[in-house]
Protein backbone atom coordinates (compact mmCIF):
# COMPACT_ATOMS: atom_id res chain seq x y z
CA UNK A 1 0.00 0.00 0.00
CA UNK A 2 1.32 3.45 -0.84
CA UNK A 3 2.15 6.04 2.08
CA UNK A 4 0.64 8.87 1.85
CA UNK A 5 3.90 10.93 0.93
CA UNK A 6 4.38 8.29 -2.06
CA UNK A 7 0.40 8.99 -2.90
CA UNK A 8 1.36 12.83 -2.85
CA UNK A 9 4.01 12.63 -5.12
CA UNK A 10 2.02 10.69 -7.58
CA UNK A 11 -0.69 13.18 -7.51
CA UNK A 12 1.45 16.30 -8.19
CA UNK A 13 3.17 14.04 -11.01
CA UNK A 14 -0.05 13.79 -12.72
CA UNK A 15 -0.93 17.39 -11.85
CA UNK A 16 2.85 18.60 -13.30
CA UNK A 17 1.88 16.14 -16.50
CA UNK A 18 -1.31 17.80 -16.93
CA UNK A 19 -0.51 21.87 -15.99
CA UNK A 20 3.36 22.16 -15.10
CA UNK A 21 4.67 23.61 -12.06
CA UNK A 22 2.56 26.72 -11.89
CA UNK A 23 -0.87 24.38 -12.82
CA UNK A 24 -1.47 22.97 -8.95
CA UNK A 25 -1.78 23.78 -5.63
CA UNK A 26 -1.48 21.99 -2.31
CA UNK A 27 -5.16 22.29 -2.38
CA UNK A 28 -5.67 20.45 -5.23
CA UNK A 29 -3.53 17.81 -3.93
CA UNK A 30 -5.63 17.62 -1.47
CA UNK A 31 -8.84 17.82 -2.95
CA UNK A 32 -7.40 14.59 -4.96
CA UNK A 33 -6.46 12.45 -1.90
CA UNK A 34 -8.37 13.42 0.84
CA UNK A 35 -6.15 15.24 2.79
CA UNK A 36 -5.71 18.29 4.51
CA UNK A 37 -3.60 21.00 3.14
CA UNK A 38 -1.31 21.01 6.95
CA UNK A 39 -0.90 17.02 5.91
CA UNK A 40 1.17 17.97 2.65
CA UNK A 41 2.93 20.39 4.15
CA UNK A 42 4.01 18.46 7.37
CA UNK A 43 5.46 15.94 4.69
CA UNK A 44 6.94 18.55 1.85
CA UNK A 45 6.89 22.08 3.49
CA UNK A 46 7.13 23.81 0.42
CA UNK A 47 6.11 22.86 -3.42
CA UNK A 48 9.75 23.46 -4.74
CA UNK A 49 10.63 20.93 -1.77
CA UNK A 50 8.03 18.38 -2.93
CA UNK A 51 8.69 18.74 -6.99
CA UNK A 52 12.56 18.09 -6.10
CA UNK A 53 11.45 15.16 -4.27
CA UNK A 54 9.51 14.10 -7.34
CA UNK A 55 12.20 14.58 -9.82
CA UNK A 56 14.72 13.21 -7.87
CA UNK A 57 12.29 10.27 -7.78
CA UNK A 58 11.86 10.10 -11.21
CA UNK A 59 15.45 10.52 -12.35
CA UNK A 60 16.52 7.40 -9.81
CA UNK A 61 13.49 5.40 -11.69
CA UNK A 62 14.58 6.79 -15.60
CA UNK A 63 18.01 5.53 -14.62
CA UNK A 64 17.06 2.11 -13.11
CA UNK A 65 14.87 1.32 -16.73
CA UNK A 66 18.31 2.43 -18.53
CA UNK A 67 20.34 0.27 -16.06
CA UNK A 68 17.81 -2.42 -16.69
CA UNK A 69 18.08 -2.18 -20.76
CA UNK A 70 22.38 -2.83 -20.39
CA UNK A 71 22.31 -5.73 -17.87
CA UNK A 72 19.79 -7.18 -19.99
CA UNK A 73 22.68 -6.97 -22.96
CA UNK A 74 20.79 -5.47 -25.60
CA UNK A 75 21.99 -4.47 -28.33
CA UNK A 76 22.65 -0.60 -28.78
CA UNK A 77 20.04 -0.69 -31.30
CA UNK A 78 17.81 -2.72 -28.83
CA UNK A 79 18.43 -0.58 -26.22
CA UNK A 80 17.13 2.66 -28.60
CA UNK A 81 14.10 1.03 -29.88
CA UNK A 82 13.33 -0.45 -26.49
CA UNK A 83 13.36 3.59 -25.22
CA UNK A 84 11.19 4.85 -28.36
CA UNK A 85 8.56 1.71 -27.41
CA UNK A 86 8.41 2.57 -23.44
CA UNK A 87 7.44 5.94 -24.71
CA UNK A 88 5.01 5.08 -27.32
CA UNK A 89 2.98 2.87 -25.20
CA UNK A 90 3.02 5.34 -22.37
CA UNK A 91 1.24 8.10 -24.40
CA UNK A 92 -0.67 5.08 -26.17
CA UNK A 93 -2.35 4.23 -23.26
CA UNK A 94 -2.00 7.30 -21.44
CA UNK A 95 -0.16 5.71 -18.18
CA UNK A 96 2.61 8.48 -19.06
CA UNK A 97 1.49 10.65 -21.44
CA UNK A 98 4.44 13.30 -21.42
CA UNK A 99 7.66 13.55 -19.79
CA UNK A 100 7.28 15.28 -16.24
CA UNK A 101 10.83 16.82 -16.90
CA UNK A 102 9.72 17.87 -20.48
CA UNK A 103 7.02 19.47 -18.83
CA UNK A 104 9.10 21.27 -15.90
CA UNK A 105 11.70 22.36 -18.77
CA UNK A 106 9.25 24.38 -20.23
CA UNK A 107 9.04 26.60 -17.51
CA UNK A 108 12.63 26.78 -16.60
CA UNK A 109 12.73 30.71 -15.95
CA UNK A 110 9.88 30.24 -13.79
CA UNK A 111 11.23 26.95 -11.54
CA UNK A 112 12.88 27.44 -8.25
CA UNK A 113 16.98 27.13 -8.54
CA UNK A 114 16.37 23.82 -6.38
CA UNK A 115 14.37 21.99 -9.30
CA UNK A 116 15.38 23.90 -11.97
CA UNK A 117 18.66 21.95 -11.30
CA UNK A 118 17.06 18.66 -10.86
CA UNK A 119 15.52 19.07 -14.33
CA UNK A 120 18.95 19.97 -16.11
CA UNK A 121 20.55 16.76 -14.34
CA UNK A 122 17.59 14.98 -15.40
CA UNK A 123 18.42 15.72 -19.19
CA UNK A 124 22.35 15.54 -19.01
CA UNK A 125 21.87 12.09 -17.72
CA UNK A 126 19.56 11.42 -20.29
CA UNK A 127 21.93 12.68 -23.41
CA UNK A 128 24.70 10.77 -21.69
CA UNK A 129 23.23 7.64 -22.18
CA UNK A 130 21.42 8.29 -25.60
CA UNK A 131 25.31 8.76 -26.55
CA UNK A 132 26.81 5.91 -24.85
CA UNK A 133 24.55 4.00 -26.82
CA UNK A 134 24.99 5.73 -30.15
CA UNK A 135 28.30 5.46 -30.25
CA UNK A 136 28.56 1.57 -29.10
CA UNK A 137 26.15 1.07 -32.26
CA UNK A 138 28.19 2.88 -34.43
CA UNK A 139 31.55 0.78 -32.98
CA UNK A 140 29.11 -2.10 -33.60
CA UNK A 141 28.31 -1.08 -37.08
CA UNK A 142 24.56 -0.56 -36.23
CA UNK A 143 24.10 2.91 -36.79
CA UNK A 144 25.97 5.70 -39.14
CA UNK A 145 25.75 8.99 -37.77
CA UNK A 146 25.15 12.41 -39.46
CA UNK A 147 26.84 14.55 -36.38
CA UNK A 148 29.19 13.43 -33.32
CA UNK A 149 27.69 10.50 -30.78
CA UNK A 150 26.77 13.82 -28.40
CA UNK A 151 25.16 15.57 -31.03
CA UNK A 152 23.16 13.28 -32.85
CA UNK A 153 21.68 12.32 -28.98
CA UNK A 154 20.71 16.11 -28.69
CA UNK A 155 18.94 15.73 -32.04
CA UNK A 156 17.29 12.74 -31.52
CA UNK A 157 16.34 13.84 -27.53
CA UNK A 158 14.77 16.77 -29.34
CA UNK A 159 12.93 14.44 -31.70
CA UNK A 160 11.53 12.40 -28.79
CA UNK A 161 10.13 15.12 -26.63
CA UNK A 162 8.69 16.84 -29.63
CA UNK A 163 6.79 14.21 -30.98
CA UNK A 164 5.55 13.98 -27.16
CA UNK A 165 4.26 17.20 -27.86
CA UNK A 166 3.01 16.83 -31.20
CA UNK A 167 0.89 13.65 -29.96
CA UNK A 168 -0.30 15.85 -26.95
CA UNK A 169 -1.55 19.11 -29.39
CA UNK A 170 -2.86 16.61 -31.50
CA UNK A 171 -4.50 14.50 -29.42
CA UNK A 172 -3.19 11.68 -31.83
CA UNK A 173 -0.80 9.50 -29.77
CA UNK A 174 -0.05 7.65 -33.10
CA UNK A 175 2.18 11.14 -34.07
CA UNK A 176 4.65 10.45 -31.03
CA UNK A 177 6.19 7.09 -33.61
CA UNK A 178 4.85 8.58 -36.72
CA UNK A 179 7.48 10.96 -35.82
CA UNK A 180 10.40 9.23 -34.15
CA UNK A 181 10.68 6.09 -36.22
CA UNK A 182 12.01 7.85 -39.55
CA UNK A 183 14.91 9.54 -37.49
CA UNK A 184 15.31 5.95 -35.30
CA UNK A 185 15.15 3.97 -39.32
CA UNK A 186 17.82 7.12 -40.73
CA UNK A 187 20.51 6.20 -37.55
CA UNK A 188 20.46 2.68 -38.61
CA UNK A 189 23.38 1.64 -41.01
CA UNK A 190 22.42 -0.98 -43.58
CA UNK A 191 25.00 -3.98 -43.94
CA UNK A 192 26.80 -4.51 -47.25
CA UNK A 193 24.04 -6.66 -48.73
CA UNK A 194 22.20 -3.48 -48.33
CA UNK A 195 19.78 -4.79 -45.40
CA UNK A 196 19.09 -2.28 -42.60
CA UNK A 197 20.27 -4.31 -38.80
Amino acid sequence: MASTSDKILDIAKSLIVAGGYNGFSYADIAAAIGIRKASIHHHFPTKAELVSVLVDRYIKQAEAGLRSLREQAASPADQLQFYIDFWNACIRDASQPFCVCAMLASEMQMLPEEVALRVRAHFQGLAAWLTSVLQAGVEQGLFRLDKRPEEQAQMLMASVHGAMLSARAFGEPGLFIAVVAPEIARLRAPDRYGTVR
